[in-house]
């Protein structure tokens, strides 16, 4: 579409012809700009600016057409639509050929509601790009798309949906009333169920799906059968429209949707050139303010973040999953975070930076944020493990980056898997904060600890022991032998003589309350817990197996 004119008949032409119309006289100049769309009315004068396609509704004969293309001619009109079959007679051929105004005959079927909507739609995916108020959907201006969608539907007598192809609903049609249960969950959720997706990856649906250039009809996938058909750019797959029938389409109504596709194709690519643009834009405000620095007002202000108490909140996938698959999931978290939060309040500001997910939220409280947090993760379930840290409420724009700081430094916590939580306040984790900067002070310094904790490790190494594993569950348990005993799955005898023997080769007091201490701060340090392993997950390979809290020492 680059260098492309904002709208021009050429464009009509080529995008509806097949569908709506064909040219039944003169010679189209394809680079003629189109304005708008007017409907013809012998009994009103227009007031409408030069340039528009006047459409001649209930116009027949030779000397209709031929009187409506002179007054076509007279508002500055560069085409006239007609109902077909149209003759062309002399009459009409002089009219033409005397104004230059081009006749487009309407197919037959075809409503003028239809006509109307496609027209409208298609002239307005250049303002998609720029409009700055309307229907949003994921922060693009998306009225038009659903406006198209509607025109399609009546098109073709049943409910609509445009998906991407990961199932989510880009825009639907009315009458989803009228298709079944699945269909209406999809609606709702914005997104094809999941037992939906499988059904349909099984019976190799999109298989067939994205290699078909035509419509593709499809049975026993849910109650009602479903005609679909992919939406290209050229060799690229943008997503794809499905429509609930009873039947199988007609020829020509087979014919229509193909066309309707290509137009749908126009409307996502113009979507997400404006979504990547705005994206960006906002990726680069985001990050001045959350860097800080004169420059960070006058950023927060064009977020629309100004004067209002906020809190940043910092994302971050973890996991097992392959770097191209991982790299995806942080992606898509990136606009399902910022549609999740945008919800409850349309000023959030959400942007990918430097690996991680950031949104700056609106709120006077933290624990809002960590709420919101905690259901946001609830939604997206297991299909991608994440964990988020949140900052502290800043009273002003300009206190954005230590709100910034916080949830770095609670993520950082909740990442080595030193929480058993998966939202997380700094102040939730201050202990373990701390534990981490020291154990990276320690790893940059080569500064190992020596004393007890040390040497048992070392020793349980080298013999194949659990000294380690014993101290740790000892301690966890306030020095309950029997708790202990189970939690490391041994005898309370086998326990007590492990308590002995550490006692021996780790040279530590455990009558002593500062031995005591000394121990559990090493033992977190090294992420020793008395399991083996956090009980939230294993989820990152490498990752420090998690401490459980600090507790006072047993006797």
């Amino acid at each position: 579409m680059t260098g492309r004119p904002r709208a021009v008949l050429g464009r009509i032409i080529d995008d509806l012809g097949s569908t709506l119309f064909a040219v039944a006289a003169g010679t189209p100049d394809p680079d003629r700009e189109i304005t708008g769309v007017l409907i013809h009315d012998p009994h009103d004068e227009p007031s409408h600016p030069p340039g528009a396609v006047i459409l001649g509704v209930a116009v027949y004969g030779s000397a209709a057409i031929a009187t409506l293309v002179h007054r076509a001619a007279g508002l500055g009109a560069p085409a006239i639509v007609v109902r077909g079959p149209i003759v062309v007679d002399a009459e009409v051929e002089a009219a033409v050929a005397s104004t230059g105004v081009v006749i487009l005959s309407l197919t037959p079927g075809a409503s003028w509601s239809q006509v109307t909507t496609l027209l409208r739609a298609l002239l307005a995916v250049d303002e998609v790009g720029t409009a700055q108020s309307g229907e949003t959907l994921d922060g693009a201006p998306a009225g038009d798309l659903f406006a198209l969608v509607n025109a399609i539907a009546a098109l073709l007598d049943g409910p609509v949906t445009v998906e991407d192809r990961s199932g989510r609903v880009l825009a639907f049609s009315s009458r989803q009333d009228e298709a079944d249960e699945p269909r209406i969950a999809t609606i709702l959720d914005r997104q094809v169920p999941a037992e939906m997706l499988r059904v349909l990856e099984e019976r190799g649906a999109f298989h067939a799906l994205y290699r078909s250039e035509g419509p593709l009809y499809l049975v026993g996938v849910s109650d009602l059968p479903r005609v679909a058909i992919a939406v290209r750019a050229g060799d690229e797959i943008l997503g794809s429209i499905w429509v609930v029938v009873r039947e199988p389409l007609s020829e020509e109504l087979a014919r229509s949707l193909t066309e309707a596709a290509k137009v749908v194709a126009l409307h996502l690519l113009r979507r997400r050139a404006g979504a990547d643009v705005e994206r960006r834009l906002r990726t680069d405000l985001l990050a001045t303010v959350l860097e800080g620095g004169p420059a960070a007002v006058d950023a927060a202000g064009r977020l629309g973040l100004a004067h209002q108490p906020a809190c940043v909140l910092a994302l971050a996938v973890v996991g097992d999953s392959a770097p191209a698959e991982r790299s995806a999931e942080e992606h898509r978290i990136v606009d399902a975070l910022a549609l999740h939060l945008a919800a409850v309040h349309p000023r959030t500001a959400t942007a990918r930076l430097g690996g991680f997910t950031y949104a700056i939220l609106p709120t006077e409280s933290d624990a809002r944020a960590v709420r919101l947090a905690e259901e946001f993760l609830a939604r997206i379930g297991g299909r991608i493990d994440a964990v988020v840290g949140i900052g502290r409420v800043a009273a002003r724009e300009v206190d954005l980056p230590s709100s910034r700081a916080d949830a770095d430094r609670a993520l950082r916590v909740l990442r080595a898997g030193r929480s058993s939580l998966r939202v997380a306040r700094l102040c939730d984790v201050y202990v373990s904060s701390l534990l981490v900067d020291v154990a990276d002070r320690v790893a940059a310094t080569d500064d190992a600890p020596a004393g007890p904790v040390t040497r048992l490790r070392a020793y349980d190494a080298e013999h194949d022991t659990h000294l380690t594993e014993t101290l740790a569950a000892w301690l966890d348990t306030f020095g309950d032998v029997t708790a202990a005993a189970a939690a490391v799955h041994v005898h309370p005898n086998t326990f007590r003589y492990r308590l002995r023997r550490l006692s021996e080769v780790g040279a530590i007091d455990l009558a002593d309350g500062d031995a005591r201490f000394d121990a559990m701060f090493q033992l977190r340090l090294h992420g020793v817990h008395p399991n083996g392993a956090h009980p939230r997950s294993n989820a990152a390979a490498g990752r420090l197996a998690a401490p459980t809290a600090l507790r006072g020492p047993g006797v």
